[in-house]
């Protein structure tokens, strides 16, 4: 076990809602937004700092940043980091329960470490230039390895976050998507909100690039392809018969048409690993785009481990 300083152990253990702190502007938003979902979806709030002496190394040197007097002073800073965001988060929600963690591993390490028991993890991104390569590791690494649900958490261009509009789900047939539908339900339920299940078809690339008609060109696709999205979402609907749903069907580029939905919406549920292959990659590459650009706080559900 990395070493660490925290409290309530039993409590970090539990089914919490995870957030990384650091000390940056979009830490901050996301342990604001992560608070108020602890609190709706009631849950318990875990705020943790993954301490990386190796991100010091270059600067320092193998020595000094391996010294005594540099590695208390860090955790110094860091109980500070921690007891500002445990103070911030209880100002939001009075009666939020909340742990702290320091750990001098890796930020990345530390929480994909914790997913395995979250009830999800939130991360924050800065809009500034240059910020989202300085976290990119991080961002990256959870989202593609962590097992809870990830949401990653960007403020609007005037810093707000958006509270209104519909949950929004990308589907796509494969299993992970069927895990996607379930957390844009539960998620949309919670929230009293529309849900829009967007299917993007886009398997005719692959046609038009052996010479066949592609199947925009063919009549009844779109309807073959609504009766499809219909079919995934009959057990849910059943289920949460108090969540409106309504379908859109592209035939375009999935970041492109999520993005633009992520103007209007105060979630995007997508999957992570599609269909294998091509449309497995496709997937992947939807969620990695919304994370860097869409404008909403993306959640990013992986499929259940299979035994």
């Amino acid at each position: 076990m990395a070493n660490q300083t925290g409290s309530d152990p039993h409590l970090l253990a539990s089914a919490t809602v995870v957030v990384g702190v650091d000390g940056t502007p979009g830490a901050d938003t996301a342990l604001r937004w992560a608070a108020h979902y602890a609190a709706r979806h009631r849950r318990a709030l875990s705020i943790v700092l993954g301490i990386d002496l190796l991100g010091v190394t270059g600067v320092l040197g193998p020595y000094e940043s391996g010294s005594p007097a540099v590695r208390e002073a860090m955790r110094k800073r860091g109980r500070k980091l921690l007891a500002d965001a445990q103070q911030t988060a209880r100002s939001l929600e009075p009666g939020l329960r909340i742990a702290t963690r320091l750990s001098m591993e890796k930020g990345s390490n530390l929480l994909v470490e914790l997913s395995a028991a979250a009830f999800a993890v939130v991360l924050g991104v800065n809009r500034h230039a240059g910020a989202l390569r300085h976290a990119g590791s991080t961002l990256f690494a959870v989202t593609a390895h962590a097992q809870s649900p990830v949401i990653v958490v960007r403020p609007d261009p005037d810093g707000t976050i958006p509270e209104v509009g519909p949950v929004v789900v990308g589907v796509d047939g494969s299993p992970v998507s069927e895990a996607a539908i379930a957390a844009a339900f539960a998620e949309a339920s919670e929230r009293r909100a529309e849900l829009v299940a967007v299917h993007i078809w886009s398997d005719w690339d692959f046609g038009e690039f052996l010479g066949e008609p592609s199947p925009v060109q063919q009549p009844g696709v779109e309807t073959v392809e609504e009766a499809i999205l219909a079919e995934r979402l009959a057990g849910y609907r059943e289920k949460y018969p108090d969540v409106p749903v309504s379908h859109r069907i592209y035939m375009s580029n999935p970041a492109d048409e999520l993005w633009e939905w992520s103007k209007m919406a105060q979630l995007i549920v997508v999957g992570n690993r599609g269909r294998g292959g091509f449309l497995g990659m496709l997937l992947g590459s939807t969620a990695h785009s919304l994370v860097q650009n869409a404008q909403c706080p993306i959640m990013i559900v992986h499929p259940a481990p299979t035994s």
